[in-house]
């Protein structure tokens, strides 16, 4: 059965998943990197971006690991596929990646403005669904044929399925540090009200990791 995930997304200690004034020099937004101290190192996380070898294993890794297990699909608001805002200038801007992103499968991106897809190597083929988050969330299913559909984020995005009440559950990892303003991840939203519990909660040198369930639902 499919479900829909959160996968390795982290906040601040001030609840920020997001830093503020996303440019091309700060993807993240300002001071948005630091968040990811305990990812990048990993050998997930090196595999997955540059086919590395080597890498720090451990819990970190772990949970980065099972972020790409069982994935089939992901979706992508428009502001982590890029900095460009309103209509499509060009076809220029195809993503923070380089030519081999690190999806490897189809990737949804929500936006309001129609574009063709984009086929990259190593598998993944970007979408762009103007239709809204059900939309995009049918076709990913349907891509994943069987296996899950991660919802990659930003803050805005996760937050338009949480109040649907679409997603079936978060792996949230709190950085220890501040960064003072930005998108904060639960901005608005009573996630206890949303029936959601914490099933793991786990610390790393570098982060602790926090999975919430819907109440009721089991292991798959």
């Amino acid at each position: 059965m499919t479900r829909v995930r959160v996968e390795g997304f982290t906040i601040s200690l001030d609840g920020y998943g997001a830093g503020p004034n996303q440019d091309l020099r700060n993807p993240l937004g300002v001071g948005g990197t630091e968040l990811h101290q305990w990812l990048v190192p990993t050998r997930t996380f090196q595999r997955v971006h540059s086919g590395a070898d080597g890498g720090t294993t451990g819990i970190d890794d772990d949970f980065a690991a099972r972020g790409f297990t069982n994935v089939g699909a992901w979706i992508l608001g428009r502001n982590m596929f890029g900095p460009i805002r309103g209509l499509w200038p060009d076809s220029n801007w195809r993503g923070w990646w380089g030519d081999n992103p690190p999806y490897h499968v189809p990737t949804f991106v929500l936006t309001h403005h129609a574009r063709p897809p984009i086929p990259m190597e190593g598998g993944t083929t970007f979408y762009f669904v103007t239709g809204g988050i059900q939309e995009a969330l049918d076709r990913a299913r349907d891509a994943a044929d069987g296996r899950d559909v991660r919802i990659g984020g930003g803050p805005n995005t996760i937050q338009q399925y949480l109040r649907a009440g679409l997603i079936d559950e978060l792996h949230v990892a709190i950085s220890p540090v501040l960064l003072g303003g930005g998108e904060r991840l639960f901005e608005g939203i009573d996630v206890r009200a949303q029936g959601y519990e914490c099933v793991r909660f786990v610390a790393s040198e570098n982060a602790t990791h926090v999975v919430l369930r819907r109440r009721g639902d089991k292991d798959p």
